[in-house]
């Protein structure tokens, strides 16, 4: 890009962002006329110590050698992580983390400005970006978490700042941690946490966190920063080894999640925190803020003009940014959940704790630290070489061999309810694959009760005997194998086209031949596209309850293993469940005991048609991905009652509820759900969405975050994805076995070579 396109830059921010884009910007194009305004002093700084990842470091260095020495003579290094919980220290090795004062940080970038001709203009008011746009060619808004060009520019921005449930206050102990230490207390007030790290030879950030009920409790709301310094101290004495803690403006804070639907408006561009906000619990505000700074730098050297380059800046460092931001918020999440985790076993509490972003994962962690792994895995009861997922676990009369589920998968395959030779492949293909447990899709207790007219259902005595087909290949074939029934009534989200008959748009009517539907509610599902339900009245509702239990009892006879009670994703017994679907005003709606009192009016129908030694599962939709619908609250209060009721175990999906939902979708973006559920009850739970790997079942599992993992597409890609995920782990034990005509294909076959001979000899 020709200088001239970018020659005056004005730089909003004396942050580690603002500074070191203003560096790099120079230092790439010395002819350019950089000035960056600071309104605080060189040396005033909120926060202490700076964590910076490996991979940040190595783009220092390949582009600033210069700034990269600096920072690595200043740097602190250490690998360990101490969790500190009920008086027993877990510690994991292997991680590695480099630390500095953010004081250093600043001066070394200070220097480096300076040095390059960048004017440092500190205890100075930046003008607004709209002033200094127009007399600059770019306009670099590092500004912060509280950006006043994010806020004079909110229309072209559009930011969203969310604001969290935890407190916390940054402070700092006058002595090096030999470690990165968590410490959970559990005081009179609440729990508390710590944590610390070391950021020089002879000093450490401390973070103090608890959440608003413990802080206002504990009187930590009325202390000035001297009273709750001494406070946390006192608390946390033990770890500080009776030293004290000290301040640096510090405050009590609660973390904002900022984000934007666009990070430039004309010659303005956001960086850091302006832009985006990762909870501190990953370390990941500086660094993001830096590598913004090396991406934007990068863009404006290989783009043609300035639109182009922001444009792709922002394109280049959206997706990095939001698998961050899923990460801290999956961490954050965690530490507010806290106190549902500290009754687990201690290694499994710290293993939970590390793994608590799903970025460490029980294979990496294991790499890292294969002792405390092994540690983990003991007293989770893994029998000796046997993954976590290949543990067996017993409901009811029903052990099952491995902890992977097929999940239900809607086919839209069958004819008149039937379900034919492609049920038979279809579901005895990934019973010979090796789950121990595969589960139907969602099989109809009526006509009615379909989505589409693809629909499989047992409300005959045909549909039974071709069930019964299906589940004897399953038992005969693949012994070990548990085959499992959910049962389900479409309610307001039937009489519909197959999914692939209107790409993009599902839920679509029937051109023709439409039923009509019910619901609990007469509330289309999509209003001027779906038909109106009739709302259930208390006969409807006995015939909708007599119908899952033939059903049930059809089912039994059938041979299945498992019966599943459909209370999810919109369908009729869940349309009763949530808020935005139920707005009846008798005995069946308002409270959520009056909207839970029809789904388990059928669950106990159901459970006692079902064979008393046969395990019963109820798949619900933990939330609904919408203002005013299922609260978390409420979703354990659910689980709650259908425990109470005898459910065996919760299968815990979320939302397709409503029509208008906004799901966070990301790798395995349900599974805090499952997590929520299983420790706040311990009742069993099934954790399903967007779990893909193994290594990710296994994580699952040995936090004590779900005790089954449901994998959908993973098995429709591989219809063998547990047998292979045994021979990927060297596993041959009783947890999974191959079939016998299978046997010969159990190890990866050979591939083409492709490398020539290896030299034997090396000559001078």
């Amino acid at each position: 890009m020709p200088s001239s396109d970018t020659g005056r830059i004005a730089v909003i921010g004396g942050g580690p962002g603002g500074l070191y884009a203003a560096a790099l910007l120079k230092r790439l194009r010395p002819g350019r006329e950089i000035t960056v305004w600071e309104r605080n002093a060189p040396d005033d700084t909120f926060g202490f110590g700076v964590v910076l990842s490996d991979e940040t470091l190595g783009g220092i260095e390949d582009a600033d050698p210069v700034v990269h020495r600096a920072l690595s003579d200043a740097f602190v290094r250490w690998d360990t992580i101490d969790v500190v919980h009920r008086g027993a220290t877990q510690t994991s090795g292997g991680h590695g983390f480099a630390a500095l004062g953010r004081r250093t940080l600043l001066r070394i970038l200070h220097e480096r400005c300076a040095s390059l001709g960048v004017r440092l203009r500190f205890r100075t008011e930046a003008p607004p970006a709209e002033e200094l746009a127009a007399r600059h060619d770019l306009v670099v808004a590092a500004d912060g978490v509280h950006s006043a060009t994010r806020q004079a520019h909110a229309r072209h921005f559009r930011p969203t700042v969310t604001d969290h449930r935890n407190r916390y206050i940054w402070l700092a102990a006058d002595f090096a941690f030999d470690a990165f230490r968590f410490e959970i207390a559990e005081t009179g007030f609440g729990v508390m946490q710590l944590h610390a790290y070391p950021f020089a030879a002879d000093a450490s950030t401390v973070i103090v966190e608890m959440r608003e009920e413990v802080w206002r409790a504990a009187g930590l709301d009325t202390c000035d920063t001297a009273e709750s310094a001494e406070r946390c101290a006192e608390v946390f004495a033990e770890a500080l080894r009776g030293r004290p803690l000290r301040s640096n403006k510090s405050s009590w804070l609660t973390f904002a999640t900022v984000s934007n639907a666009h990070w430039s408006h004309g010659g303005t561009v956001l960086i850091g925190d302006a832009a985006h906000t990762a909870h501190f619990s990953i370390g990941s505000g500086t660094k993001l803020a830096v590598e913004d700074a090396l991406a934007l730098a990068a863009c404006l050297e290989e783009q043609p003009d300035l639109p182009t380059a922001l444009a792709a800046y922002e394109a280049e460092r959206r997706p990095v940014v939001l698998s961050t931001q899923r990460a801290a918020a999956a961490s954050l999440r965690w530490f507010e959940e806290l106190p549902t985790y500290v009754g687990q076993p201690p290694r499994r509490f710290a293993f939970n704790l590390l793994t608590r972003s799903r970025r460490v994962t029980h294979d990496n962690l294991r790499l890292r630290d294969s002792g405390f792994t092994g540690a983990v895995e003991e007293e989770f009861g893994c029998p000796p070489g046997t993954p976590p997922m290949f543990t067996p676990l017993r409901l009811r009369g029903l052990e099952l061999r491995n902890r992977v589920v097929v999940s239900p998968m809607d086919m839209y395959s069958a004819v008149d309810g039937m379900p034919g030779d492609f049920h038979l492949v279809h579901l005895g293909a990934r019973a010979l694959g090796g789950a121990g447990l595969v589960m139907t899709e969602m099989v109809c207790v009526s006509p009615e009760g379909r989505i589409t007219p693809g629909c499989t259902g047992l409300w005959t005595g045909e549909q039974a005997e071709a069930w019964t087909r299906i589940t004897r290949f399953v038992h005969e074939a693949a012994p070990g194998t548990a085959i499992g029934v959910q049962l389900g009534h479409s309610g307001r989200k039937g009489s519909t086209r197959r999914m692939w008959e209107t790409p993009g748009r599902t839920d679509q009517p029937l051109d023709d031949g439409n039923w009509p539907v019910s619901a609990a509610s007469p509330l289309p599902y999509a209003h001027g596209v779906n038909q109106i339900p009739q709302e259930l009245d208390r006969a409807g509702m006995d015939r909708v309850r007599d119908r899952f239990t033939e059903a049930a009892r059809r089912a039994a006879h059938c041979g299945f293993d498992l019966l599943e009670l459909h209370c999810a994703h919109g369908y009729l017994l869940s349309g009763f469940l949530s808020p935005l679907t139920n707005l009846r005003t008798d005995a069946y709606g308002g409270p959520l005991e009056n909207r839970l009192r029809f789904p388990l009016e059928v669950f106990d129908a159901v459970r006692a048609a079902w064979p008393e030694d046969r395990p019963m599962t109820v798949r619900i939709s933990a939330t609904d991905w919408a203002r005013g619908g299922t609260s978390d609250e409420d979703a354990v209060a659910v689980a709650r009652a259908f425990a109470a009721h005898g459910a065996d175990a919760i299968d815990v999906s979320t939302g397709q509820v409503v029509a208008e939902e906004r799901p966070e979708y990301g790798r395995s973006y349900q599974t805090p759900y499952a997590d929520r559920i299983r420790n706040a009850l311990d009742v069993p739970v099934i954790a399903v969405g967007a779990i893909s790997s193994w290594d990710d079942v296994n994580s699952l599992l040995l936090a004590g975050r779900a005790d089954l993992c449901a994998l959908a597409r993973p098995h429709l890609y591989d219809p063998h994805w547990t047998l292979h995920a045994a021979a990927d782990q060297g596993y041959a034990g009783p947890g999974v076995s191959w079939p016998l005509p299978y046997r010969a294909g159990s190890r990866t076959p050979p591939t083409g070579r492709t490398d020539g001979p290896k030299p034997r000899l090396t000559l001078d």
